[in-house]
């Protein structure tokens, strides 16, 4: 076969055409049984009705490519953020695996997390003995700083007591009883990898937190970033609270771990926030989330345990940036740097310049609920109209507060929040109610190739594109960045429908 040849080695994407291939494609045809053809096409063309979107939303006991994932995801990242901190999910090998690749695959660096590797014996026995040994294997292979475990399906459907497997493990010997060992369980049959990040985020500040209680506090303000996957926008809150002269503590920073320098060395643990500052994080003044549907159990065991008040801002746009401002001055007393003010002059340029091009532009997106809620307002703020607004692991609260902030603007009168739904629902309503443009993760592929929407690649996982997770979309930097990645590719949907020459060129303009 071609491939034979080590000075021939193609792409996939090359690989496959090739005449080999396609006899064994054509001969695979004849074993499948498939339908006729023209049925195929004639279907096809159905499910873009108005009919067929009244069936898929009718559907009740079948979700078709939900935009989440499941809780053990989230947990590891929330993990990961602390000094020398390994995840451990108590579970079959092959979820972590998948948890592994999936960050992988994103971020474009190791990701280190480790099971118990339960199997059917465990499942009918209990996992103990396979966390037990576990703990003790990690310990000694891998000498972490601490080891934060979490669960799988299979263990929270048979029921497995962390906190009295853990208290055994440490009676065994596996750590050191003053090892520490936070846990969260995670069970990925309810909420989504945000409710995964919650809980573990919970379960860690508890742990280390615990007798740390001062009699006056530190000075310092926390700041928990929720299931962040934009490097660019820890650097950038981390950047920002250094130029207002702000002492906090963030909780965590995974940015090191995962965007790691290239030195030839490889460091298993990253960067990462420290445990003793960790711990101090009791005494703070005040907590600031940048997502609230992340952080929700975090936020009130911190209000309710450390007596400690908390807050949501995001920082997103220039609204949000504002706020997240004159929030840090308002806590420290300090004016806002002139470096600041002339980014956001700069930004405000920018959205001037473009406005033309944003204005009335009818919008679809989705994601994660405090994802979405920002790049809502930023939307607003350039004069574009949401139309479509899909989001799978909604909830009540959000709903409510996504609608208020509709009501704000009068680009957002005729939004539908579709909580709970899919993206095969989001194909019909493309389908259906077209829109200018799809604001989505790499799965948004898919609902370009079928409904030809131009596709934003924004969010969690973004696979088929490289260093996105590197920028920010936060701070006035983040809003150019928003800014850019939105009007040029309406942009360049433009010029591919005015490409044709002597019928569309007319508009083929080098100046837009």
């Amino acid at each position: 076969m071609a491939q034979n040849n080590i000075d021939n080695i193609k792409d996939h994407a090359e690989l496959f055409h090739q005449d080999e291939y396609q006899e064994l494609f054509a001969a695979k045809k004849q074993f499948e049984g498939g339908h006729d053809p023209d049925l195929v096409a004639q279907t096809a063309e159905w499910t873009k009705t108005w009919e067929y979107r009244e069936k898929n939303f009718a559907r009740e006991a079948l979700t078709v490519n939900p935009a989440k994932a499941c809780q053990p995801l989230g947990a590891i990242l929330a993990a990961v953020g602390f000094e020398g901190t390994l995840p451990f999910v108590h579970g079959s090998q092959g979820c972590v695996a998948y948890f592994r690749s999936h960050f992988t695959r994103h971020f474009k660096e190791p990701f280190s997390a480790v099971s118990s590797s339960m199997t059917e014996d465990a499942a009918v026995f209990g996992g103990q003995n396979n966390l037990i040994d576990g703990l003790a294997n990690s310990y000694s292979l891998y000498n972490p700083k601490m080891i934060a475990i979490c669960t799988t399906c299979m263990a929270e459907v048979i029921g497995d007591d962390l906190q009295a497997f853990i208290t055994n493990a440490k009676a065994a010997g596996s750590v050191p009883e003053e090892f520490p060992v936070p846990y969260a369980h995670t069970p990925s049959f309810v909420g989504s990898h945000i409710t995964g990040y919650d809980n573990m985020m919970k379960g860690i500040l508890s742990n280390l937190t615990k007798g740390k209680k001062a009699e006056t506090t530190n000075g310092k303000i926390n700041f928990i970033p929720g299931f962040e996957t934009y490097i660019g926008n820890l650097r950038e809150i981390k950047r920002i609270a250094s130029l207002v002269g702000v002492n906090y503590t963030l909780l965590a920073d995974n940015s090191d771990y995962l965007d790691s320098p290239n030195d030839g060395e490889y460091r298993m643990y990253q960067g990462g926030t420290t445990l003793e500052d960790a711990a101090d994080s009791i005494n703070a003044e005040t907590t600031i989330a940048f997502q609230s549907y992340s952080t929700t159990k975090t936020r009130e065991y911190i209000e309710k345990e450390w007596h400690q008040p908390t807050s949501v801002v995001r920082p997103v746009g220039i609204r949000g940036t504002d706020e997240f401002l004159i929030k840090l001055s308002a806590l420290t007393g300090k004016p806002i740097p002139q470096e600041l003010e002339d980014e956001r002059g700069r930004a405000v340029d920018a959205l001037t310049d473009s406005q033309a091009w944003l204005h009335g532009k009818k919008v679809a997106l989705y994601g994660d609920p405090d994802l979405v809620i920002g790049l809502v307002q930023f939307l607003l703020e350039i004069g574009a109209e949401p139309v479509h607004i899909v989001v799978s692991n909604t909830t009540h609260e959000f709903e409510a507060e996504l609608r208020a902030l509709l009501d704000t603007s009068p680009f957002g009168a005729n939004a539908t929040i579709w909580g709970g739904k899919d993206l095969w629902h989001l194909r019909s309503l493309l389908f259906t109610e077209p829109v200018d443009l799809l604001i989505g993760n790499s799965y948004g592929k898919y609902l370009w190739r079928d409904t030809h929407t131009p596709l934003v690649r924004i969010g969690y996982p973004i696979f088929d594109r490289h260093h996105l997770h590197r920028y920010s979309t936060y701070g006035y930097q983040g809003t150019i960045n928003l800014l850019n990645w939105i009007v040029n590719t309406l942009l360049d949907e433009l010029d591919r429908n005015t490409i044709v020459p002597a019928k569309t060129d007319i508009s083929y303009d080098l100046i837009r």
